[in-house]
């Protein structure tokens, strides 16, 4: 059960968090991950980590903000692996300020890597998998897409946008037997949320029915199973792994 031997899985901010966790998650399932990030050597040490412990790695450093770098990733990949089967957009960045003091390269910056980045991996692999007649795509949205949160308007806006997107590609691509699905986190245990103040996470894990921040391995099983075989009947939907928080 949710075995992807044989699959090649695209993981986009495969450098840290999230990412990391989901390229070691599907690498232990059989996947060969191809990890892609702008940091080269957290990437190398990403890929090599794997390697080690016995799963099938590369990695390729690629501003996935940039449709002309996307698209030659994948040509290189495809070219090095023979196909694109997986495909996750993860890669994000947050530039927080109140909308009254947010400058326009912040707002930019963040729609660019977050929302733009996800249309350029998608528009890059999906004629690929159309000819395949099977693929997966799943994009890392958030709960802040859903509810919004005060100063980052950029963030929830790119976050919102992926669901949107995920939605109409979804519609799009299905005919030709590909899934595309989105996962919205909660609060996750990375370098992000360790910004955060001890007491600001007390109080925020009153607000979380099952009491604790999640980790990346609890985004990561859900990312595998939607990457599965096991998910072919489920497109077009937003899986909200936040442990209770939000309820809609």
């Amino acid at each position: 059960m949710f075995d992807l031997t044989n699959k090649v899985a695209i993981i986009t901010g495969a450098s840290q968090g999230i990412g990391k966790g989901m390229a070691e998650t599907f690498s232990k399932a059989g996947a060969h991950v191809a990890c892609v990030s702008r940091n080269k050597d957290n990437l190398k040490s990403v890929a090599d980590s794997l390697i080690k412990n016995g799963g099938a790695a590369s990695f390729y450093t690629c501003d996935v903000s940039s449709l002309d770098a996307f698209q030659n990733t994948i040509k290189e990949i495809v070219e090095n692996h023979g196909s694109v089967d997986i495909l996750v957009n993860n890669a994000g960045v947050c530039k927080d300020k109140l909308i009254m003091r947010m400058s326009e390269d912040d707002w930019n910056k963040v729609i660019n890597i977050n929302l733009n980045g996800a249309f350029n991996g998608i528009k890059a692999v999906s004629q690929i998998m159309i000819k395949q007649r099977a693929g997966r795509i799943i994009n890392i949205s958030s709960i802040v897409g859903l509810i919004g949160n005060p100063g980052q308007a950029n963030y929830a806006a790119s976050k919102a946008g992926l669901i949107g997107l995920s939605k109409s590609a979804a519609k799009e691509l299905a005919p030709r037997g590909i899934t595309v699905n989105a996962i919205a986190p909660g609060y996750i245990a990375t370098d992000m949320t360790d910004q955060i103040t001890d007491q600001a996470k007390e109080n925020l894990i009153t607000k979380i029915p099952l009491g604790r921040i999640g980790s990346p391995s609890d985004i990561a099983a859900s990312a595998l199973f939607l990457a599965s075989d096991e998910a072919g009947y489920i497109t077009g939907q937003t899986l909200t792994v936040d442990g209770g928080m939000v309820m809609i």
